[in-house]
């Protein structure tokens, strides 16, 4: 089976972002997902009210057992917390993985502001993560936290893309929700050049695992064969319609609607 996606990320208890969001938008999109969970959290669509940590070395067993056995056509990284789960990841996929594609979501921060990425793991993870990247899909705050720039506008996205890559990501795609306006630019860059992709800003609270999901979507492209471009561009469309559907759970950042792709039987 093509689109064997191991995901290596913190779970949701709320069922929004997370290993949650990636199981469901890896399955949506016709991949199988597998998982290592680095890190348990309790959280609703209000915020984060704890973090449990795994210990490293379940992580990296976690890891072993299933690329030992099933396999990975892309690996996915959200969640990582600290800096020795960081290592521990790189330095297991170095060892059981080292041609696999990887998409690296630099998670760093919750949606409802809590810091999901300790500071002195930023480090590692340009150390470790950044260079085996085969695309980085950081927001604006975490591109910003990631180079010392201040972006705001496409252009300093670009910048930072480029900076990204200089620092040895094969390819960084610098999302740009956080800006204002009534369309979201997302930018990529490549060693091919740059790629602009525009959408329509749906208003909306809902969009709780929104990063997670894109990610994830992505990762399943890549898993399935497709070259990164075609990869990006399903993914930003099947994340658009979860968030247009969305189905306005909770007080807070609510949820999207991954199973949008799944069809109703007896209906």
């Amino acid at each position: 089976m093509k689109g064997r996606v191991l995901i290596a990320a913190g779970s949701d208890s709320g069922g929004g972002a997370g290993i949650q969001a990636d199981i469901k938008a890896v399955t949506a999109l016709g991949g199988y997902a597998a998982t290592a969970i680095t890190a348990l959290t309790a959280q609703n669509t209000r915020g984060v009210f704890g973090v449990l940590p795994i210990d490293p070395a379940f992580i990296r067993q976690q890891l072993e057992v299933v690329l030992d056995d099933i396999g990975a056509d892309c690996i996915k990284t959200g969640m990582l917390h600290d800096a020795e789960v960081i290592e521990t990841v790189a330095s297991t996929l170095a060892a059981k993985a080292p041609d696999v594609p990887l998409v690296v979501d630099p998670v760093m921060v919750a949606k409802g502001g809590e810091s999901l990425l300790q500071s002195e793991a930023v480090a590692r993870l340009k150390e470790r993560l950044l260079p085996r990247a085969t695309v980085l899909t950081p927001n604006l705050p975490e591109a910003e936290a990631l180079t010392g720039l201040r972006i705001a506008d496409p252009e300093a996205m670009r910048r930072a893309g480029e900076a990204l890559r200089a620092m040895g990501a094969a390819a960084v795609l610098v999302k740009g929700g956080h800006l204002p306006g009534p369309r979201i630019v997302d930018v990529l860059v490549t060693a091919s050049g740059v790629r602009r992709f525009e959408g329509e800003r749906i208003d909306t609270r809902h969009t709780h695992g929104t990063g997670c999901t894109l990610a994830s979507a992505i990762a399943t492209g890549l898993a399935q064969g497709m070259d990164l471009e075609a990869a990006v561009g399903r993914a930003r469309v099947y994340l658009l319609e979860a968030i247009r559907t969305a189905p306005a759970l909770g007080a807070g950042h609510g949820p999207v609607n991954h199973a949008h792709t799944v069809r109703e039987f007896g209906r």
